[in-house]
């Protein structure tokens, strides 16, 4: 229903979809928002403390579902139109609602806390970089290229460039410039293996630990087993 309701936001902004199927878009999504709105409904019918789901992410995700579709209805006047396309557009807060079915999203999120300070140390060396870098093709460059007419325009190249994104539109003339720039070429495409091989380090510990500990006795529960550990140091029994 989610990923459906995503799609008709997305073919609806077609114009040549939008006329031609206007109204059956319309009729969609007032059922997707009816759903919505019963489930959410439902939710703080059932849950013990409702103040905690209702300020808990998924509370806010649940409303920001169904909320836009009803402001829409209590906003007059035609000069509100723009307002209107922008809250339609906040419905895709909707795709938000899977994240609750991913069960080992808590592998990944716990890799990434886990890598949060290597990670900033890494983006803080990167800045650094690429504030030397770009000072220093302003100082190569500024006499024969326009572009590099101040420093910060010549980082926002140095970051373009070592991030290997190359948008083109602007590109050093000089020898020292062009051999600088190969240089900050190839330096990128060692920086961009750093955080992947944090980050896939800390998944594989993390998977690693979340195993270890899914082996849990069925006799006493205990889980905190070691790897090799064939039966519980608790009660002795075989742990599978």
């Amino acid at each position: 229903m989610i990923l459906l309701s995503v799609l008709t936001v997305v073919l609806e902004s077609v114009d040549s979809w939008r006329s031609q199927y206007g109204r059956l878009f319309l009729i969609l999504e007032w059922a997707f928002t009816g759903i919505f709105a019963l489930e959410y409904l439902a939710r703080l019918w059932v849950v013990r403390r409702r103040w905690r789901y209702v300020s808990s992410f998924f509370g806010v995700v649940d409303l920001l579902s169904v909320l836009p579709a009803f402001i829409g209805l209590f906003i007059p006047g035609t000069h509100y139109l723009m307002t209107l396309r922008v809250l339609r557009l906040m419905r895709m807060f909707r795709i938000l609602k899977m994240v609750e079915y991913l069960g080992d999203a808590s592998v990944l999120l716990n890799a990434l806390k886990s890598s949060r300070r290597k990670i900033m140390v890494f983006l803080w060396s990167v800045l650094a970089l690429v504030f030397v870098d770009g000072t220093i093709m302003y100082v190569l460059e500024r006499d024969a290229n326009p572009d590099f007419a101040n420093i910060p325009q010549a980082i926002y190249w140095a970051i373009v460039t070592i991030t290997t994104v190359g948008y083109g539109d602007v590109s050093p003339v000089t020898v020292l410039g062009k051999i600088m720039a190969s240089v900050i070429m190839l330096t990128g495409f060692a920086i961009i293996a750093v955080p992947t091989g944090i980050v896939t380090s800390e998944i594989g510990r993390e998977m690693a630990g979340s195993r270890q500990r899914s082996r849990t006795c069925k006799e006493c529960g205990w889980s905190d087993h070691g790897s090799q550990a064939r039966y519980c140091q608790q009660c002795g029994t075989l742990v599978e």
